[in-house]
């Protein structure tokens, strides 16, 4: 027992690293990025807010809390790498899963197994939970931008396609969002935010 609790104790202390990894994403009164942390506690806040628009059966809120939580673990040691970085992007899944390895084991083999468990139905986005989890993890820093001049848009001059295909999940996901994504594309269209 007392390794166990030595070895959950150490694991709490390593994911305060979170509050250290700082996003693209803008907090919307424009002061400084969001954290890790502050992005893991916006998603589980959403996606309790909003499950009523859940598109499907079978979405487990509690399910995704927990995802919602431990999705960006991994970014302790593979850093934050942004939706539309091309070149970050190439090498993503190498790094996460090693640094998959690396933070869940250091919990007890049972918790381990089921975060990492967690972690892995949340990246395949194969599952009702998983599903609506991904919609919520992509509509967040999607409403930043629309409300803070399109700043990452502008950074990785990302196209009306590129846009559409990272949110294309939430219009089965959060049907009900899906109209104010489209409005919101074509806002950032118009005010040169997202190219044509």
């Amino acid at each position: 027992m007392e390794n166990t609790l030595q070895n959950q104790l150490q694991f709490i202390i390593e994911a305060d690293k979170m509050k250290s990894i700082f996003r693209q994403t803008m907090v919307l009164d424009k002061t400084k990025f969001e954290n890790n942390a502050e992005h893991s506690w916006h998603f589980a806040l959403a996606a309790m807010t909003l499950v009523e628009y859940a598109g499907f059966d079978g979405v487990d809120i509690n399910h995704v809390v927990k995802m919602a939580i431990l999705h960006d673990l991994v970014e302790i040691y593979a850093g934050d790498t942004p939706a539309f970085d091309i070149s970050g992007n190439t090498d993503k899944d190498i790094r996460e899963k090693e640094a998959a390895d690396k933070v869940f084991s250091l919990l007890p083999p049972m918790q381990a197994a089921e975060y990492r468990s967690l972690w892995e139905e949340f990246d395949a986005m194969e599952t009702p939970s998983a599903r609506y989890a991904a919609a919520i993890d992509r509509i967040l820093p999607f409403m930043s931008n629309h409300l803070v001049d399109g700043h990452s848009w502008q950074k990785y001059n990302v196209t009306k396609a590129q846009v559409l295909g990272r949110m294309a999940i939430v219009e089965t996901a959060i049907p009900s969002l899906w109209p104010f994504v489209i409005s919101a594309v074509e806002q950032g269209c118009k005010d040169g935010y997202i190219k044509l």
